[in-house]
């Protein structure tokens, strides 16, 4: 017997948002784009609808502008 765990496409198996959804979103944003702020990356997040846990992290980064291997790395993703 094994203890299968669900997978979502929010959720990766070990409960920590899918951050492949927070990859594609810097890199849609950040095309053409040198930094871009907090601000800009919340509200894109939020039409994009990106899950609770995600939206939290980008509220959390302190105001101001990012490049995007800045924010990735603050966020926890790997665009770049």
């Amino acid at each position: 017997m094994t203890d299968d765990i669900p997978v979502t496409d929010d959720v990766t198996v070990a409960g920590q948002p899918d951050l492949r959804q927070l990859d594609e979103l810097l890199d849609e944003i950040y095309h053409g784009q040198e930094r871009i702020s907090q601000a800009a990356i919340y509200r894109a997040a939020v039409s994009a609808d990106l899950p609770a846990e995600l939206l939290t992290r980008i509220a959390a980064l302190p105001e101001g502008e990012y490049a995007v291997d800045e924010a990735a790395d603050l966020l926890g993703g790997s665009a770049g």
